[in-house]
């Protein structure tokens, strides 16, 4: 690494503090701990063996918390929250870009921030994409009757529902491992993510855009501030844009350009990100926009300032990518697989020495398999790959054929010994399906695991092997946060009858008909929904509907989010069969948070 960068990285991430915060724990208003920045004073100590020193380096600088100025009128609460909360002040007040993950969080930063610029009004809020750590903390900044211009990028709400709502829950749950929710803080458990230090378990919500960004060039003016916009689609978010104030000579890149190789299939799931759209979008703005700054900030970390230190640090993001996805294409065309390209792919040497793009949240190695799945998807060619036993069969199969599960455990153990814990995870993961109950092979792969995550320089891959670990040795904690039901009231009718049909249990639902329509008084619309061979298919009526329902009602949004959430349908006017609701709601499943991940789950 290049000695010089790592005293100005610092440098960076401390330039502007005006304060930190304080109190430093964050509660929810009937006391319950959200976040506690203490929590990582120990930080301030030498790294420990049981740490990464890289990934120790990169924690310590996103520990720099507090209200920071950036350029004059451009403000930042960092290291209180996964990601960054810019306030851009404006004429009369602020406009607030990204507000953090929960409401307490952000309403603490806002409050740090008016503690030492004024009782400015927020007069705006900014969504630069649609990943939930970037708008949850909405309702922490902005009461929901106030009617301020909401900026986000085009299909916003359409990709906020996809990767929150529809597949929210088993998002949410894996998200508990790779951001490492239930760690303890400390040496040996969480020791950041890698974009930030984790994010905090308030209460998150969403409020709809009322402006919509829509092509690059794009200018905006929201009380006196303008910004001019990058559209870039497909990049570390399907709905993304950076943003540039001309007036201020500030870049804001969004997600899209951070001081780390970033994810192109994150491991809490989402759709796999196109490396060669990101590299050409980060070229656009290496040459139509960072001329115009002098300094480039974002939604995580720390920004750089002077125009030759932005020139650097763009083209090695924007070459990471295009290198990333052109050798592991070079490579498929080869006839290599993803994780064949992934075990003998390097960087080239000055871009493997260049701090802002070592993996500490994305990696070269899932990163290659990203882009192979991507191209290719998930079958590699070989036919043995088409339909393998499930991972608990095949578990059984293996400690059968090895003669005996405490036999696997011992040579397990012996692989771990001599230093192949890859290969004595992959082993004990077989004992630990065949017979889940059986404490030694539990055990036994907990303590790989734990080597696997102390020596991981990618701050999530180290998280979910001490989550795995945690869950092998104590069992399922609870869920601290629900994203999808906060938002639910954000959502259009056809979303949330969208969030409803992937509940429909097809096998008990295949011989079930109903046929339901739903009038809207507040929205003055008749929406249809038929469950039809065990899928709920739904859609707008015309005026005159050429076939008669079974039942319909008469309502508003609001009734309906009750009667989803558990509230009796009869105070909903109605016509028809009583009995067509009770149908489609009997063959819904509830969501399972706390599902099994490092064991099989029963039945299967």
């Amino acid at each position: 690494m290049v000695p010089e960068q790592d005293s100005l990285d610092f440098a960076d991430a401390e330039r502007g503090l005006i304060a930190g915060l304080e109190p430093r724990a964050v509660t929810t208003a009937d006391g319950r701990p959200v976040w506690d920045t203490a929590a990582f004073d120990y930080l301030d100590g030498d790294c420990p063996p049981t740490v990464n020193p890289s990934l120790w380096r990169q924690t310590r600088l996103c520990a720099k918390e507090g209200l920071f100025e950036v350029v004059e009128g451009v403000y930042q609460i960092r290291g209180i929250d996964l990601s960054n909360m810019s306030l851009l002040e404006t004429d009369s007040g602020v406009l607030v870009v990204d507000p953090l993950v929960s409401a307490e969080t952000a309403a603490a930063g806002l409050a740090l921030y008016r503690a030492h610029r004024g009782d400015r009004p927020v007069t705006g809020v900014l969504y630069t994409h649609s990943h939930f750590d970037h708008f949850g903390g909405v309702l922490g900044v902005l009461d929901p009757g106030l009617e301020v211009p909401i900026l986000a990028p085009e299909g916003f709400m359409e990709h906020a529902v996809s990767e929150n709502v529809y597949a929210g829950t088993a998002m949410l749950r894996r998200s508990a491992y790779y951001g490492g929710v239930n760690l303890d803080r400390g040496p040996r458990g969480l020791v950041g993510m890698g974009l930030g230090l984790t994010a905090s378990t308030g209460t998150p919500g969403l409020l709809a855009p009322t402006r919509h960004i829509t092509a690059t060039g794009q200018e905006e003016v929201v009380d006196g501030l303008r910004l001019v916009f990058q559209l870039t689609p497909g990049t570390e978010a399907p709905s993304e844009m950076n943003f540039l104030l001309p007036d201020r000579r500030a870049l804001c890149m969004a997600e899209n350009a951070t001081h780390t190789m970033h994810n192109l299939l994150t491991l809490r799931g989402a759709e796999v990100r196109d490396a060669r759209v990101w590299s050409r979008y980060l070229n656009e703005a290496l040459q139509e926009f960072a001329p115009r700054a002098e300094v480039v900030f974002a939604s995580h970390h720390w920004p750089t300032w002077g125009s030759e230190r932005i020139t650097a640090f763009l083209t090695a993001q924007r070459d990471l990518y295009a290198y990333l996805h052109d050798q592991t294409l070079r490579l498929l065309n080869q006839g290599y697989t993803g994780p064949e390209i992934a075990e003998q792919l390097t960087l080239p040497p000055e871009l493997e020495s260049t701090w802002s793009v070592r993996g500490y949240y994305g990696s070269l190695s899932h990163n290659v398999k990203a882009i192979s799945q991507r191209y290719l998807g998930w079958y590699d060619g070989n036919p043995s790959s088409l339909w393998p036993h499930p991972p608990r069969a095949t578990g059984q199969r293996y400690v059968q054929l090895l003669g005996g599960i405490d036999t696997v455990i011992a040579r397990g153990r012996e692989f771990a010994d001599a230093g192949d814990l890859r290969f004595a995870a992959q082993l004990l993961q077989h004992a630990v399906f065949a017979d889940p109950d059986h404490l030694d092979a539990r055990e036994a792969l907990a303590a790989v695991y734990e080597q696997l995550g102390f020596g991981a320089e990618n701050g999530t891959w180290r998280n979910c092997y001490l989550a795995g670990a945690q869950e092998l040795r104590g069992g399922i904690p609870p869920m601290l946060m629900d994203v999808g039901s906060s938002m639910a009231t954000a959502l259009s009718i056809d979303q949330l009858f969208d969030s409803l049909a992937v509940r429909v249990d097809g096998t008990r639902a295949a011989a079930t008909t109903a046929v339901i329509d739903w009038a809207f008084t507040d929205l003055n619309i008749t929406h249809r929904t038929q469950l039809s061979h065990g899928a709920l298919i739904h859609w707008d009526l015309p005026r005159s509907p050429a076939a008669e329902a079974d039942a319909a009602y008469t309502l508003t949004k609001p009734q309906l989010l009750a009667l989803l959430a558990g509230h009796p349908a009869e105070t909903l006017t109605r016509t028809g069969d009583p009995d067509a609701l009770t149908r489609l709601l009997g063959v819904l499943d509830r969501p399972d948070p706390a599902f099994p991940i490092v064991t099989p789950r029963t039945g299967t």
